[in-house]
């Protein structure tokens, strides 16, 4: 078996890629083909899952196994359970000859051939020095078959070898063929089980797969329409979606207007107005009306295949927690084989007779109940399926460190634009003085602004073409970050911006800052300009405040988070929006450089610090915080500064993933509790440390079944995350 090591939380070369396989416990270990992992020896699985899988080959092989030691171990199990009835026609047949030869007749195939990917991998672990749960698997059952086959040759070829005590009726040893094949049995029905539920871990990414169409309905140059495979779709071409069809492509809005349900990026269930210009993504359903829409982005370039991509790749990280976990396992394995050594010395010593046979089969009995595999599936499991979730839900986890730090945040810092607002500034006002026309100061100062890719240059420029402006050319531009933007515009020197940045050009600002005080107080951002060295006026723009924004910091602020709003504006501008909104703390006149220091400062003040924001300017500061939120717009949700992403931008989805997160957290560690109060109880009582008292035994195969059904109970408890109620903000009437 050939693997590749990658470092955890990394993807290789060609992540996402569907012939590439990857360990559930250890995500850096990674190979073109199913196998088993060199580390815990677990059964790999895809990075991503695909429409089209079927049964693995690990599952189809154990089941095949499972199948015929059932078969075989069966008559074992049914002779053991007569000779415990009263009066039992069999009566003690157990312990006979007969009953010695025929179990080692059943349970050899079951063993060798049943347990044999146990014991190949229980080799391999000790070969490669990474002991494991098959390490403890292969031993238990290695010594269980092995010490009654060489009971049965010394019984056999030299019978004055063996004391009285170890034999039965006839002289027949004390054989434990039948343990040993019910434990290989029981692990068998275990695996299977675990790979059943682990197959469901990634029922999300399927549904998300589920969500493409296979067609779609091409409008041909000619307006013929014909229904062609969806990936002969180009970016271009236009496609037909009729009430009640999955959007099939990413694109634009060319004719027609319906609703679409964009539930499966956004979370939200309530349909969204679609008409001539707007954005549609692939996946989302069209509702009763027609849409015609121009391709935009198909293939792997969609929205949907970049959540799928960021999904996969999230579910194969490691959260911080699971540390604890594989700090236990690297020692628990050799720790549990010294255990098992002094219960069999105990016994061989202080024991009833026979106390070899005692001793042996209470440190199988410790060995197989100890098995750690519910201590490492503890936390990926639940990791896999959170993500998964969120993705259902609009929230993107770029990692499970993220998932995990969600959980712990105490402050919350919301940029201003795009974030709080709608991010979709316009004009408001255009105030020029005396002696100036307002066509022309806007006109002067939408030339300049049409060279600068800010926001509020946009809402500029769309508000001079509003009024049938001509935009001349703009010369020497230059642009200063967070102040404003200068210009030459018809042999005139235009300066658009803040009064610092006037007054750094020599134009006196005067009186018209009292109005700008004015328009600021009111929530509007406001720009001065400057005509050849004098003040023309103000120009006023409004970005309306995001309809949920009050819904949503209500609702964080009732979980317990502090809430920061960050901006560039100035404070005036700023602490109006804040009062709108209820924020009682304001970072005003922060440029984008300096936004990374606010977060500095409140994280060297031991507070747990996320930061949301538009993914792009913010960029630092959400690189900088203990967890950065990205405002994804469903076409760029690959913002790789954060750590999590809201699909559509929608801030409700931060209440989603703050709960989510609390959940799955609260969800790994009842997994960790369950695994270590498995253990914890289990090893004593197979040891033996009841029977003096109580004169109680664990038997190897009852330990072997309460070991399969950890793992099994670990992987149930990480499924109910599926389902789990996130809470749905709505707007305040």
């Amino acid at each position: 078996m050939t693997a590749t090591h990658h470092s955890p939380g990394s993807a290789p070369a060609s992540a996402g890629a569907a012939s590439e396989w990857v360990c559930p416990m250890h995500p850096e270990i990674v190979q073109d083909h199913e196998g088993d992992c060199p580390i815990c020896g677990m059964a790999l699985e895809p990075r991503i899952a695909t429409l089209d899988d079927g049964p693995g080959a690990e599952l189809v092989d154990m089941t095949r196994r499972l199948r015929v030691a059932t078969a075989l171990s069966l008559p074992l199990v049914l002779v053991a359970m007569a000779d415990m009835l009263p009066g039992a026609p069999l009566g003690h047949f157990g312990s006979g000859w007969p009953f010695a030869i025929a179990s080692a007749v059943l349970a050899t195939p079951v063993v060798l051939w049943g347990g044999r990917p146990f014991f190949h991998r229980g080799w391999h672990s000790v070969r490669t020095r990474h002991l494991n749960m098959f390490t403890l698997i292969a031993l238990g059952i290695g010594a269980a078959w092995g010490a009654s086959t060489l009971a049965l040759i010394v019984a056999v070829a030299a019978p004055d070898l063996i004391p009285l005590a170890y034999r039965g009726m006839g002289g027949a040893p004390h054989v434990y063929f039948e343990a040993a094949a019910v434990i290989t049995t029981l692990v068998l029905v275990g695996q299977v089980l675990e790979l059943r539920a682990r197959s469901r871990t990634s029922s999300a990414i399927k549904a998300l797969l589920g969500l493409a169409p296979k067609v779609a309905r091409r409008i041909a140059a000619d307006g013929t329409e014909t229904d062609v495979p969806l990936e002969t779709i180009g970016v271009g071409d236009l496609v037909r979606v009729r009430p009640g069809e999955r959007v099939p492509v990413d694109g634009d809005v060319e004719a027609g207007a319906s609703a679409v349900d964009e539930s499966m990026i956004s979370g939200e269930s309530i349909p969204v107005e679609k008409t001539v210009g707007s954005r549609v993504t692939g996946g989302t359903v069209n509702g009763t009306g027609s849409l015609v829409v121009r391709a935009a982005r198909v293939g792997a370039d969609s929205v949907l295949a970049q959540i799928v991509r960021l999904v996969g790749e999230a579910q194969r990280t490691k959260a911080p927690i699971q540390r604890l976990a594989d700090q236990i396992s690297a020692w628990f394995v050799p720790a549990v084989i010294v255990v098992a050594l002094v219960t069999l010395a105990v016994w061989w010593w202080v024991g009833p007779e026979p106390r070899l046979s005692h001793g042996l089969i209470n440190a199988i009995a410790v060995v197989i109940i100890a098995c750690p595999c519910a201590l490492g599936l503890a936390t990926p499991i639940s990791v896999m399926v959170a993500t998964g979730r969120g993705a259902m839900a609009g929230v993107l986890f770029k990692d499970a460190a993220a998932l995990e730090t969600l959980a712990k945040v105490d402050v919350v810092l919301l940029d201003k634009t795009g974030t709080l607002t709608e991010g979709r500034p316009s004009l408001a006002a255009v105030d020029p003085l005396p002696g100036f026309d307002a066509d022309s100061v806007l006109r002067m100062a939408a030339a300049v602004e049409r060279a600068s890719e800010h926001p509020l240059a946009a809402a500029i420029v769309a508000g001079a073409a509003a009024r049938g402006l001509e935009l001349p050319a703009v010369a020497d531009f230059q642009s200063v970050t967070g102040q404003g933007v200068v210009g030459t515009v018809e042999g005139r020197r235009v300066v658009l911006g803040s009064a610092r940045l006037l007054e750094r050009e020599g134009v006196a600002v005067g009186h018209l800052a009292d109005l700008a005080a004015q328009r600021r107080q009111d929530g509007e951002t406001v720009m001065l300009v400057g005509l050849d060295g004098r003040i023309a006026g103000l120009l006023a723009v409004a970005d309306p405040i995001r309809a949920d924004a009050v819904a949503v910091l209500r609702a964080l602020r009732d979980d317990g988070l502090e809430i920061v709003m960050v901006t560039g504006d100035d404070r005036v501008t700023a602490e109006a929006v804040a009062r709108r909104l209820g924020i009682d703390r304001v970072e005003a006149g922060v440029l984008p450089d300096q936004k990374g220091r606010v977060v500095e400062r409140l994280r060297q003040a031991g507070r747990v610090v996320a930061m949301a924001g538009d993914g792009v300017n913010d960029a630092p500061a959400l690189a900088l915080a203990d967890v950065g939120v990205a405002m994804g717009t469903g076409t760029d949700v690959a913002i790789e500064s954060a750590g999590v992403t809201l699909l559509k931008g929608d801030l409700r989805g931060l209440v989603r993933a703050r709960a989510l997160s609390r959940a799955a957290m609260k969800n790994i560690r009842q997994n960790l509790f369950f695994s270590f109060a498995y253990n914890a109880l289990g090893v004593p009582v197979a040891a033996g440390v009841l029977y003096p008292a109580f004169g109680w035994l664990l038997s190897p195969m009852i330990a072997s079944a309460a070991m399969s059904l950890s793992s099994v109970s670990v992987i149930a408890n990480a499924l109910r995350l599926r389902s789990v109620a996130l809470p749905q903000v709505r707007p305040a009437a």
